[in-house]
């Protein structure tokens, strides 16, 4: 009798599984209806079109947070794979939301969430 495990080939463990886009269901707009303040410019495209659109990121930054802030973003990280089907990561969810404070701060400037967050 052997001892020797059956393991699978290369090409059972690399095969395609398929196109995985799901339709996207929820509300058109992603604007909060409880919020006031901002407003949001366009909406997202679809998972797969951003993917294929995604930036390629070189440059790394580390920042320090509190245990809450990690807590709120894995949160939202969590809801966007399960009510949105979004496939998001922790990195991918600062991206956006650092892309949307500064788009905010070029085009309104001192009315801006980034000055006002700062400013309090």
């Amino acid at each position: 009798m052997s001892r020797r495990a059956s393991l699978p080939g290369a090409d059972e463990l690399f095969r395609r599984t398929g196109d995985r886009t799901e339709a996207r269901s929820g509300p058109e707009s992603p604007q909060d209806p409880k919020s006031t303040k901002l407003q949001v410019a366009e909406v997202e495209p679809p998972a797969s079109e951003a993917a294929a659109k995604a930036p390629k990121h070189a440059e790394k930054v580390t920042f320090y947070c509190t245990a809450e802030d990690l807590m709120a973003l894995e949160g939202a990280r969590l809801a966007l794979r399960s009510r949105h089907r979004l496939p998001a990561d922790r990195g991918r969810i600062v991206r956006a939301a650092l892309a949307y404070v500064l788009e905010d701060f070029e085009a309104r400037g001192d009315d801006s969430v980034l000055v006002r967050r700062l400013s309090s």
